[in-house]
């Protein structure tokens, strides 16, 4: 039967760009080593050339160093077509690589728009409105209360400029007249003990033996004072 209809061909998978860029940059490589032993096969020919003299031996030395650099023109020829070839599969795989950033970036775009539409249908614009306004009211009210715990009470507000003028001149004028002839004062001066016996009006305490009336005759004793003394108990044996 497969002489028939003949045996199925594995078909292999085509090279990738990176595998036909590598295959060739090897060759450039193997190339380039070629070309650099030319070189210093012809610095040796031009060394025995400067040697030698003119003649049938110096031309046999210039015709081997003609068929050497044709060698190596032959091989730089390749190695650039190499290069080329090299320069325009970078570019093709630059190309790819570019493609496929933007289908992954597509991709992650459409799974983002497709969150972001789940998350709107929760979130609505007039309910943020209205947390706003809510929380607007809020930090009001706190303001209002802060204010009234701080009010200060009895201090009144209806002071102007001319009242708080007059106060000033005011007590200006009472601090002149309680400035003593020492320049110090009367607020900044030590305070006076009050004279107790002014302030109550108390009569004088009695001094001497106390006036007896006319007619009276005083015949019990009297201390220091002017009071009658005390008699002595008697001490009994």
């Amino acid at each position: 039967m497969k002489r028939v209809f003949g045996a199925k061909k594995n078909n292999e998978p085509p090279p990738s760009i990176q595998d036909a860029s590598d295959r060739i940059n090897k060759r450039g490589d193997s190339v380039e080593d070629k070309v650099k032993k030319l070189d210093a096969e012809l610095c040796k020919y031009r060394e025995q050339i400067k040697k030698t003299r003119p003649g049938p031996a110096q031309e046999a030395i210039k015709a081997r160093a003609m068929r050497v650099l044709k060698q190596k023109k032959m091989y730089e020829g390749q190695r650039d077509m190499l290069y080329n070839q090299t320069f325009n599969l970078d570019q093709v795989s630059f190309a790819a690589e570019g493609l496929k950033d933007a289908q992954q970036t597509m991709t992650a775009l459409k799974s983002a728009n497709k969150e972001l539409k789940g998350m709107m249908k929760t979130v609505k614009i007039q309910d943020i409105d209205n947390l706003q306004d809510e929380m607007m009211d809020l930090m009001d009210v706190s303001n209002e209360i802060q204010e009234t715990l701080g009010r200060s009470y009895s201090v009144p507000d209806d002071i102007d400029e001319d009242d708080l003028m007059g106060e000033l001149d005011a007590l200006e004028a009472d601090m002149g007249n309680e400035t003593e002839a020492d320049g110090v004062p009367s607020y900044l001066q030590p305070d006076k003990e009050p004279d107790l016996e002014t302030e109550l009006n108390l009569p004088p305490a009695p001094t001497g033996h106390a006036a007896v009336p006319a007619g009276r005759v005083n015949n019990q004793a009297e201390d220091e004072l002017g009071l009658p003394a005390v008699p002595r108990a008697s001490i009994r044996g």
